[in-house]
């Protein structure tokens, strides 16, 4: 019967539920490991964590850190894009300035020396007349006073005299000639 007993206390216990001295001994072995864990375990794996949120907290910090210095030096590297297209922009103002001032002392200078052609032109042309009327009225005399002396029959070598008559008759003739005019 004893075996029966056995058999009938074993359909009683629920294999799913341990006997409450095993459920003790294994409470108390998770106790012990877990504060063995807590106290040795613990700090180890908050200290890592610690570590890795700063590390990305930092991380972080300094991404923004380094945005906003590329955000700084884009707007200085924009600052002087901007003057230096407002400097470029004043130097070809002036540049231009300086063309219109050049090309107006051109045309001074090309303007005074063409005036200064023009007026060594007509001295030349007047020096060239009186050489050429001097000349002329040399010439008009001697031929003169040679027709004269073959006409009248005798030599009119005397020269004061000869260019005394010769100029007076030339002055007779241009007299009339600006009084036509």
């Amino acid at each position: 019967m004893s075996q029966l007993l056995m058999v009938a206390a074993a359909e009683t216990e629920n294999p799913l539920v341990p006997p409450i001295p095993e459920l003790v001994i294994g409470l108390i072995a998770f106790l012990i490991v877990f504060g063995f864990l807590a106290k040795k375990l613990l700090p180890t794996i908050n200290k890592v964590l610690d570590e890795r949120r700063e590390a990305i907290e930092g991380g972080i910090e300094k991404a923004d850190a380094a945005q906003t210095e590329a955000q700084s030096v884009l707007e200085q590297y924009k600052a002087q894009l901007a003057e230096a297209r407002h400097e470029a922009a004043r130097l070809r103002q002036e540049a231009q300035e300086q063309g219109v001032v050049i090309l107006q002392e051109m045309r001074a200078e090309g303007q005074r020396q063409r005036e200064e052609i023009i007026a060594a032109g007509h001295a030349q042309i007047e020096a060239d007349r009186k050489a050429a009327a001097a000349a002329l009225r040399q010439d008009v005399g001697k031929l003169a006073t040679d027709l004269a002396g073959k006409l009248v029959g005798e030599s009119l070598e005397d020269h004061a005299r000869q260019s005394g008559t010769v100029d007076r008759f030339l002055d007779e003739l241009e007299a009339k000639a600006e009084a036509v005019r």
